[in-house]
């Protein structure tokens, strides 16, 4: 099985993960965790271009086609291996993120977006997506309470520093994608506090996945 974590920043998807495989793992389950942009040797040197703030001038299609490249090695070295052994594969952002990111908020053309997965992934999706939905106000006051406390990585901050009306055009690509695929999509919470998040995820998977 296939678990994807997708919200805006700020909304708990690594924090909600982590928690989550040790959840299953507990529970019997063999599954890993990994992450977007990143989850190979590759991959992590091309999120450090991707987040890097002073990459703040890179064009959207040079962004969109950095995050495929991403994608295409991380499929392919990591998270189809994995699920061809049997194992549960959890990821921190996939292909919705670059949807609601370059798609929607960015404003490249979603159909493109969308013909370039089926093309070059035969349309790889994740059997459950996890929606951590909440205000982008209050994610990006978390997101960086974390950055100024040292919990999080202020090298990766390009993202954060957009304007709120990126955020929320971000948002509202997560919502309408979670409208067209309600059979994937599960909605949490995410203005919850993070037992009240986990509380509800648990729930979810105790409902679809647990025996």
């Amino acid at each position: 099985m296939f678990i994807s974590f997708e919200g805006i920043e700020g909304s708990g998807k690594t924090t909600h993960a982590k928690h989550t495989v040790r959840f299953l793992q507990d529970k019997g389950h063999d599954c890993v965790i990994t992450r977007e942009p990143g989850g190979t040797r590759i991959g992590e040197k091309i999120r450090a271009i991707l987040l890097d703030p002073l990459s703040k001038d890179m064009d959207p299609l040079t962004e969109l086609l950095l995050y495929t490249a991403d994608r295409a090695q991380h499929i392919k070295e990591y998270i189809l291996p994995l699920l061809s052994d049997g194992k549960m594969v959890l990821c921190d952002r996939y292909y919705d993120a670059t949807m609601a990111y370059q798609g929607f908020a960015r404003g490249l053309d979603i159909g493109l977006i969308e013909k370039m997965h089926k093309l070059l992934f035969e349309n790889l999706k994740p059997d459950i997506t996890l929606l951590l939905d909440l205000p982008p106000e209050i994610g990006l006051e978390r997101a960086w309470k974390q950055i100024n406390n040292g919990n999080r990585i202020s090298e990766e901050t390009r993202f954060e520093e957009e304007r709120l009306s990126f955020h929320k055009r971000v948002r509202a690509g997560y919502l309408e994608l979670s409208r067209l695929e309600p059979e994937r999509f599960r909605i949490i919470d995410a203005s919850k506090d993070e037992h009240g998040v986990r509380e509800e995820i648990i729930k979810i998977l105790a409902a679809e996945i647990i025996p």
